[in-house]
């Protein structure tokens, strides 16, 4: 009986240094700077055993979010305008809401929830995730999931 896969987010800074290497690797074949996966994991400063057992399990977070579904988590001052310039984030990136929901204010902070498609976000979609954070009225904001 297999397990369901469990998933999390990490700061690449507190990930073994093979992990990021893989990732390297992955994205030089990508992007054809490597023509075999041995060019590529020589590129990356790793073995082929190495890519091969950890090549399904390393994705970057933009592949995460990149053509995708994700869901965020984001709490916000009950602020006029604040939900507002949420949104309108989302439509400057390119981002497609799929759903939004907000809680009633409760102490003049609102959870509210969105889910977007990603495919055509413009930018990297960190600038996105990172775009919304900066905003005025934003207190947090949580991946729940990617799709």
């Amino acid at each position: 009986m297999s397990q369901t896969p469990k998933y999390f987010i990490v700061d690449a800074q507190v990930l073994p240094e093979i992990f990021i290497k893989v990732a390297r690797a992955k994205q030089a074949l990508e992007l054809h700077e490597a023509a075999t996966v041995n060019d590529a994991a020589r590129l990356a400063g790793i073995s082929r055993s190495a890519f091969y057992k950890y090549k399904d399990a390393v994705r970057p977070f933009n592949d995460m979010m990149h053509g995708r579904i994700v869901t965020l988590q984001i709490l916000l001052r009950d602020e006029p305008g604040a939900l507002s310039a949420i949104v309108n984030i989302f439509a400057a990136s390119g981002a497609n809401i799929l759903t939004i929901h907000q809680t009633i204010p409760t102490n003049g902070v609102a959870a509210v929830t969105v889910t977007a498609e990603t495919s055509a976000v413009i930018g990297a979609p960190e600038e996105l995730a990172s775009s919304l954070q900066q905003q005025r009225g934003v207190i947090k904001l949580e991946i729940l999931a990617g799709q």
